[in-house]
């Protein structure tokens, strides 16, 4: 039996790929930016189209210091949001003088059975900070199973002085469709910065 290797070369010389073979794409579906904006919702569009979606965090930037990023989802089309959920959440962070790291498990930053789930703890008001990250979202109109997501949020952590890198992943504890998703910080308005909600093919 023969075994095929590739180099950097050979796959940079590749133009396309067999019929069978797809690397996924995405599709931007809506996109919202916030100005002093207590909450963004999305309550259309998340639908059985897709099987998995993707909100990119884009410059997200707190009216209140310390606030935490956080989304909830809704099986009524945003008229309400408390869904349970059953989450873990862990990040790395280093503080911008070099005086402290660490990597650690977020006690605090999890959920079991709750609604509204932290993303990244603790931003920044500065001028110049913001956060950045993603949220996918799998099957949310399956009627059969809960619907796992997870996440990852890299932000300027105002308490520390530094970076943070923190990541979340859990379910909605339902069987029922989700067709809704809000964000939010959870004290002070969302100051600015974009979401991008995407389906993927």
């Amino acid at each position: 039996m023969s075994i095929n290797v590739c180099n950097d070369r050979s796959m940079a010389s590749i133009t396309s790929f067999p019929s069978g073979v797809s690397g996924g794409s995405l599709v931007l579906i809506s996109e919202q930016t916030a100005s002093s904006s207590a909450t963004i919702q999305f309550t259309s569009g998340i639908d059985s189209t897709y099987k998995e979606y993707i909100f990119k965090f884009i410059n997200i930037h707190p009216e209140t210091a310390d606030a935490n990023f956080q989304f909830d989802t809704s099986d009524d089309g945003g008229s309400s949001y408390d869904t349970a959920k059953t989450t873990t959440s862990f990040r790395a962070r280093h503080k911008e003088d070099g005086s402290a790291a660490a990597l650690e498990y977020r006690g605090n930053a999890d959920q079991a059975a709750a609604t509204y789930q932290t993303l990244a703890e603790n931003l920044s008001t500065g001028n110049d900070d913001n956060g950045n990250g993603y949220l996918h979202l799998f099957n949310p109109s399956s009627t059969t199973f809960v619907k796992h997501f997870l996440g990852r949020f890299t932000s300027y952590q105002h308490s520390e002085g530094g970076n943070q890198d923190q990541f979340t992943a859990g379910y909605v504890n339902i069987t029922g469709a989700v067709n809704a998703v809000l964000f939010r910080f959870h004290t002070g308005d969302i100051d600015s910065g974009t979401i991008k909600m995407y389906g993927v093919v």
